[in-house]
């Protein structure tokens, strides 16, 4: 069973990512970006206050900069050629004075050097100069959103991972509905679902599973009741009453790729106006599904979706676009988007979600997670979609 990247797909990427760099007639980079870093050479690290650097020379060797405590992790894990360390943050000397010097040694002077940002920035208390006020280059070119192209689309290494998650979503999502009950609150739902099904994991997929984020859990986020018409809720601990819709969601991290699955559902019993919505989201949410294929603008399906429900008088009703792309994030681009005209391509991972949002009932939202394949789109998220089944 697949649970990694391999260091040869690592190098792989690190190649086309050379070549981009080529291409564009730049000698050497550096990324601060945590999510690229780990795309570019599997070493996962938690971001703080203190900088890491990922960058290239112009003899085509790769650098990781990292503080001292990271410094044996990076050494174990990391692909790169070369792992250069600094004592502390911010240290007698901060650290970006010992990345100039760094890049000094490694003939940083005068190159032309692609850049995802002029400098390490992060909430957790860092402040300091840019690389750019250290540095004199002879060219600065941004890459920012390079590597992040890069990952439009996935290898088949990295579908595989993904759909690994999805089982294991799949399995948290029905422990939460099997513990959702009138009477019970959010928190004790989604913590004992979340507990068992993790337990599941770890005795099914053994040691070598590396999550690089949240094994399986599946949660509520708020969205109970009327509450969940606001879309980006957060956890109320709200009681489960009957005759409640909610929103679900549930997900799971498998070295770091990630699946999205989330399903409208009804406490014990659903009014008609309940079904109404529901239907007009099911509806919109297939209209998507059939206009997914390789070759087309992702605003196309956007467009698609917005047509359905301007004729069925519920444009005030939505309140997001029907979707966007995943991996190593939860949300990436490109965008089911009506500003997003990227060309849908064959490994390309998206999630599909329309929503229809009523003030005083709730929200009314699936999202499954598809593939786009050589003919259209493989849906890998499999929990039951229809009505009748979502009557819990």
């Amino acid at each position: 069973m697949l649970l990694k990247i391999s260091n040869k797909e690592i190098k792989e990427r690190q190649n086309k990512f050379r070549d981009q760099l080529s291409e564009r007639k730049i000698d050497a980079s550096i990324l601060f970006s945590t999510t690229d870093i780990f795309y570019l050479t599997n070493f996962m690290f938690r971001p703080s206050e203190r900088p890491i650097a990922f960058f290239t020379d112009s003899n085509q060797e790769s650098h990781l900069f990292v503080p001292a405590l990271e410094k044996t992790h990076a050494e174990e894990y990391a692909v790169v050629n070369h792992v250069h360390s600094y004592p502390e943050y911010p240290g007698t000397e901060h650290p970006m004075n010992i990345l100039k010097a760094v890049l000094l040694e490694s003939g940083f002077n005068n190159l032309s050097v692609g850049m995802d940002s002029t400098g390490y920035s992060s909430a957790k208390g860092y402040t300091g100069p840019e690389i750019t006020e250290l540095m004199d280059f002879n060219n600065i070119e941004t890459i920012k959103g390079l590597v992040e192209k890069l990952r439009y689309i996935k290898s088949s290494n990295e579908i595989e991972l993904i759909k690994e998650s999805a089982r294991w979503g799949n399995l948290a999502h029905t422990l939460l509905v099997e513990y959702t009950k009138a009477g019970k609150r959010e928190m004790e739902i989604e913590g004992r679902a979340t507990y068992e099904a993790t337990q599941m994991m770890f005795k099914t997929l053994g040691n070598g599973y590396k999550p690089y984020g949240n094994p399986a859990h599946a949660f509520y986020r708020g969205q109970i009741g009327p509450h969940s018409a606001f879309p980006h809720s957060q956890n109320q601990n709200a009681l489960i009453e009957k005759g409640f819709n909610v929103v679900s969601q549930a997900a799971c991290d498998v070295w770091g790729y990630k699946s999205e699955l989330e399903r409208t559902m009804f406490i014990e019993e659903a009014s008609i106006e309940q079904e109404k919505y529901f239907n007009h989201m099911y509806n919109a949410q297939e209209i998507a599904f059939e206009k997914i294929k390789p070759g087309i603008a992702a605003s196309e399906v956007e467009r698609e979706v917005q047509r359905y429900f301007n004729e069925n008088g519920l444009s005030e009703n939505v309140r997001h676009h029907t979707g966007h792309n995943m991996g190593l994030l939860n949300h990436e681009a490109p965008f089911f988007d009506l500003g997003d005209h990227t060309i849908l391509k064959e490994g390309m991972v998206f999630s599909v979600e329309p929503g229809v949002y009523v003030e005083g009932l709730g929200a009314f939202r699936h999202s499954d997670t598809v593939v786009v394949t050589d003919a259209g789109m493989e849906l890998i998220t499999y929990y039951p979609r229809d009505f009748e089944s979502l009557i819990i």
